[in-house]
């Protein structure tokens, strides 16, 4: 995306980077609020079906993490479950900069509408269907949806060739250091829920 939203790009394409962003993070956190919403329905149907008590909750939590560390790890050679699949660049040269941004961000925003690169994607689903209310997996979709679209404000002093390139550049070095640090998200996700369980 960061190749694609870019202050050089939008500026050929005779839009304002800065409006084509904005749209970029409303849709992003639309996406992030509707996966929290369908979390929720689901969550609310298994409460009705079961009241699993907190340990239980907890317990679940701990696992999802434990499987999503093993994945992001490769561990015994496995890996992330994902389809191969990315937004249409298509739309750059047919919409206006709204259009494409809005789409590109909601599409993102869900977590499972591309290309799924960590399994704290599907740790974060565990969570919304699991928090217990309507509320808090929505909340949990909406900063999901809107921490997906601050990436691309790195790019946002990429003015002319050299310096988007340094960007992109710098991007795909730090890629594997990303997975790492999602890792360590799903490590404290789960230390935090053992302390919890244990306290």
């Amino acid at each position: 995306m960061l190749a694609s939203i870019n202050p050089l790009g939008e500026r050929a394409r005779r839009t304002r980077w800065g409006r084509t962003v904005v749209w970029y993070t409303l849709g992003s956190a639309a996406g992030g609020l509707v996966i929290g919403a369908g979390s929720a329905v689901v969550g609310t149907g298994l409460r009705q079906l079961a009241s699993p008590s907190p340990s239980a909750v907890g317990l679940v939590v701990v696992g999802a993490c434990a499987i999503g560390l093993l994945l992001d790890l490769g561990v015994g050679g496995a890996g992330v479950l994902s389809r191969r699949r990315q937004v249409n660049e298509n739309w750059l040269g047919h919409y206006r900069g709204w259009v494409y941004g809005t789409g590109f961000g909601f599409q993102l925003g869900t977590g499972v509408a591309t290309t799924v690169t960590t399994s704290a994607v599907y740790v974060m689903l565990v969570l919304a269907v699991l928090s217990g209310s309507v509320g808090h997996a929505l909340l949990i979709g909406a900063v999901f949806g809107v921490v997906r679209a601050v990436p691309i404000l790195t790019v946002g002093r990429a003015h002319n060739p050299e310096r988007l390139r340094a960007v992109l550049s710098r991007a795909h070095a730090i890629a594997g250091m990303s997975r790492f640090a999602a890792a360590g998200g799903l490590f404290l996700v789960a230390a935090a829920s053992l302390a919890v369980l244990v306290g």
